[in-house]
């Protein structure tokens, strides 16, 4: 195989990870569509179980962030075609500040 054949095969590959394939993928998901397919499931099993068992809060804060985070994004980001106004920022703001005011309580006020 010659290297621009195995170079374009690459880019093929690649393609669907592109930063506008990935955010048209993910605007049309749905929470369930995500929930669903196993490998997600998995992986958050494994996580999940990994802090129990460690009693690790920072992993199980970063899963609490990244569920917070996934569900802000969906929810709260404008339909395609739609400009992002200030309306349309509350949700992302009041959401982020909720989640950093759990992360900073449980990290920082609350100890063990």
């Amino acid at each position: 195989m010659d290297k621009q054949q195995l170079i374009e095969k690459t880019v093929e590959t690649l393609r669907p990870f592109e930063t506008s394939n990935l955010i048209e993928t993910m605007q049309h998901l749905t929470v369930k569509q995500i929930f669903s397919h196993p490998i997600v499931l998995i992986m958050i099993i494994a996580i999940f179980f990994f802090g129990v068992v460690r009693r690790s809060k920072t992993v199980l804060l970063s899963l609490f962030a990244l569920f917070c985070i996934a569900i802000i994004i969906r929810y709260a980001l404008p339909a395609p075609g739609d400009d992002l106004s200030m309306a349309s920022m509350l949700p992302f703001i009041g959401g982020g500040l909720l989640v950093g005011g759990t992360i900073v309580y449980f990290t920082l006020v609350k100890s063990d």
